[in-house]
């Protein structure tokens, strides 16, 4: 069994694909692809952590109970957490925030940016879509966006996560000791971590 990261799938909601600028034509050929994705990498016995927005609130794209018609179709057992466009779909999650120890890190796990931890090492968000990778929030501080924009629609492994924020720190390091960037941490409630 392994554990796999994603966040905002947004199934069904047609928009999503202007406003994020995502490569897709049609929301079917969006969906489509989404699945085909997640499961190339998702095993029926894996568990994903999924950060919000599964599929878009109701109406004709949303609508009652469509979110099972997806979540049937998708690999892994999943740990929902409540996404800003899911209390309005029949998803009913009552997660807002996960706190976990894994790979020798503490995590909070949430769905919007400003929510996260500034007391914890790692935090991981969706919401943002295609706005950042990785940002520090404090000295001690960082959060891992895993909207699927960011990932080219896949969901992620840790040692995927894990491998980016070294390469993140490694570069952060090297700006600094060349005095190409004065340590500055991000105002969570600014508007370039809140977004859609």
């Amino acid at each position: 069994m392994n554990y796999w990261w994603t966040s905002d799938y947004h199934f069904s909601h047609f928009n999503i694909i202007r406003y994020c600028k995502r490569p897709f034509e049609t929301v079917e050929e969006m969906n489509e692809t989404i699945i085909r994705k997640h499961n190339e990498r998702v095993k029926p016995d894996d568990t994903v952590f999924f950060l919000g927005d599964f599929i878009f609130k109701g109406g004709k794209e949303g609508g009652v109970e469509k979110y099972r018609q997806f979540e049937k179709r998708l690999n892994g057992k999943f740990v929902f957490i409540k996404g800003n466009h899911d209390r309005h779909n029949s998803l009913n999650t009552i997660i807002s925030k996960v706190y976990i120890h894994y790979g020798s890190k503490d995590i909070c796990m949430t769905h919007r940016a400003e929510d996260a931890d500034l007391n914890v090492p790692w935090n991981f968000c969706g919401h943002v879509h295609e706005k950042y990778k990785v940002k520090r929030l404090n000295e001690n501080s960082i959060i891992v966006n895993l909207c699927v924009e960011v990932w080219d629609y896949y969901p992620v492994a840790f040692k995927q996560i894990s491998s980016v924020i070294a390469t993140f720190l490694k570069d952060e390091k090297k700006a600094v000791a060349e005095g190409a960037l004065v340590p500055r941490f991000s105002n969570l409630r600014s508007n370039n971590l809140l977004t859609r």
